[in-house]
């Protein structure tokens, strides 16, 4: 056995560990159960965790490597789940009350593409409702912690995902990203996280909130790992009209020591007013490792960045009312038991079953959808999303990739921004306009504040260049080692 803890070895190394026969699945699968007995009371990242599927599962992972015939380099490896992705005979509640009795009776494309390559499906990570926030604390379930300080959130919406991984829960993690859901939370929780192309990954199985916007991606605690477990997620799916139909490399095969000199874009935008001084510095000095290594940086514009907040929530709410209509105590949502009639029971049914937030977000999204008010807004804002995804074509005439911080201020404390609303909607200001776009990202770990709390960098790659863009994080990533730093649990 290995002298440093299972729970807190990479995805790769475990992966080595099982292919070399010095541990099976079983026992990985029994030491992460041990180590999320004893953290999960204090993270609480998890909704819900099927101890009894999970040692099935690594039992025929073990019986396959037994035979000489792994289905993959990912077999045996535990991988959770952000619970708004669907897995056949399993909780999918969204962290929503609404959901609350919902057991999928599917597999999204994706969790079917981990069934095929062997993975161990983990756990139901928490999340903000619907995915609606930025620090978990939307969930009608409970608060995700993050392990770096347990007073302080793990972000959103994805925080279970992330804290999941840091916490030595999960080696690997399913999240989703509309605006930031999956960066954010990484820089918090000090793990990698990735936004791949819009397209890339399939949606089918994914609980939608803004379909234009939404992407599944990997948490994971280096670079390295999350292009291992991208390579098993990505690929075309006819089951989404969205999917990509086009090939794609093979993202681990693409790290290497061999990375041509790039030009690195840095945007004058992102380092204005609100920016906190060590995120700064952090990302600086990131920007410095490459400069030192023979890459050029360069100063960059992206103009329209301003407006990346407003067209945001004006589109991805505009699409959350669309796609919330179907939660109508009808057909396999929750019910209101107080209901007189057909429209009272519709209205009663959302009104109990969905939170503060998601209300807000329904309510906005039907008034600029509403008549008079289309073209006034969303269509404006479909406009200037345009304008914002050109600000970033043409950047990338002239650099290869663009580094930026992943968020504006560490960590912040549990309550410190849940009665306003803005202030939390601010947390994506950096994340955000990549959505708008369709672009891969990253957020690497890049070190520490003086009090400890991670900080994240985030690195933009062009459309569908998700190897180069993991082979530059890598190069980083190989020389720091941040996210192999773990938490005081």
């Amino acid at each position: 056995m290995p002298d440093t803890p299972l729970h807190a070895q990479t995805a790769a190394a475990l992966s080595a560990l099982l292919d070399a026969k010095k541990i099976s699945a079983t026992e990985l699968a029994r030491a992460l159960l041990e180590r999320t007995r004893a953290v999960e009371p204090r993270v609480r990242a998890l909704n819900s965790l099927d101890e009894t599927a999970v040692l099935q599962q690594a039992a025929a992972s073990d019986a396959r490597r037994a035979a000489n015939a792994p289905l993959s380099p990912l077999d045996g490896i535990p991988v959770a789940l952000k619970d708004i992705i669907a897995a056949r005979d399993q909780p999918l509640t969204a962290s929503s009350k609404i959901l609350a009795n919902y057991v999928s009776p599917y597999d999204a494309t994706v969790t079917r593409k981990l069934r095929d390559a062997g993975a161990v499906l983990w756990g139901r990570c928490n999340m903000d409702e619907f995915a609606m926030g930025s620090s978990t604390e939307n969930s009608a379930t409970q608060t995700t912690l993050n392990p770096y300080d347990l007073a302080r959130v793990s972000g959103g919406s994805s925080g279970g995902s992330a804290a999941a991984v840091a916490a030595g829960e999960a080696p690997l993690s399913l999240g989703s990203d509309t605006g930031g859901s999956i960066r954010q939370p990484a820089a918090f929780c000090n793990t990698v996280g990735l936004k791949p192309t819009y397209g890339l990954v399939s949606r089918h199985g994914l609980a939608a909130f803004a379909s234009s916007l939404d992407q599944i991606g990997p948490f994971a605690r280096t670079v390295a790992d999350a292009a291992l477990l991208l390579n098993t997620i990505a690929g075309h799916d006819g089951h989404d009209s969205t999917s990509l139909n086009r090939p794609h490399p093979d993202y681990p095969a693409a790290l290497n020591d061999n990375l041509p000199p790039q030009k690195i874009g840095i945007p004058k935008e992102y380092f204005g007013e609100g920016l906190d001084p060590e995120v700064a510095a952090a990302v600086e000095a990131v920007a410095k490792f490459y400069e030192t290594r023979g890459h050029a940086l360069r100063e960059i514009s992206l103009p329209h960045t301003k407006f990346a907040l407003s067209v945001y929530y004006i589109l991805s709410t505009a699409e959350c009312s669309s796609n919330l209509a179907r939660y109508d105590g009808i057909r396999y949502t929750s019910r209101s038991p107080r209901a007189t009639d057909a429209v009272d029971l519709y209205a009663k049914t959302r009104a109990e079953g969905f939170g503060p937030e998601v209300k807000r977000r329904v309510i906005l999204g039907t008034y600029v959808l509403s008549s008079g008010f289309h073209d006034a807004y969303y269509l404006r804002a479909q406009k200037v999303r345009t304008l914002i995804r050109n600000d970033f074509i043409n950047a990338f005439k002239d650099v290869d990739v663009i580094l930026t911080p992943t968020s504006p201020t560490p960590a912040f404390k549990l309550g410190e921004k849940s009665a306003n609303p803005l202030a939390m909607y601010l947390s994506d200001i950096y994340t955000i306009g990549v959505n708008l776009a369709g672009l891969p990202a990253l957020s690497i770990p890049a070190g520490f504040t003086k009090s400890g709390l991670p900080i994240g960098a985030q690195l933009i790659g062009r459309p569908l260049q998700e190897a180069p863009l993991l082979q530059t994080a890598h190069a980083y990533d190989l020389a720091h080692h941040h996210g192999l730093t773990p938490p005081n649990l």
